[in-house]
């Protein structure tokens, strides 16, 4: 009965959606951590603005993941 419950909770749309939000953001997370430190090390471009710019950027990109997925 629990596994039947446990299905129905994962196949839920908003907990999928969380799901691959946060899959997404990990392995997205750790790409931007390399690339602001290099950014960091070999250009001038302060780091926050990189980052403040890379927030922005991977809410698009997420949208346009979702509605290809959909």
């Amino acid at each position: 009965m629990s596994g039947t419950k446990t299905q129905s909770f994962l196949e839920n749309k908003l907990v999928k959606s969380f799901i691959a939000f946060s899959i997404f953001r990990a392995f997205y997370g750790f790409g931007i951590l390399i690339v602001t430190y290099f950014i960091d090390r070999g250009t001038s471009i302060p780091w926050w603005l990189f980052l403040g710019f890379s927030m922005i950027f991977s809410r698009v990109l997420f949208k346009q993941i979702k509605k290809e997925r959909n």
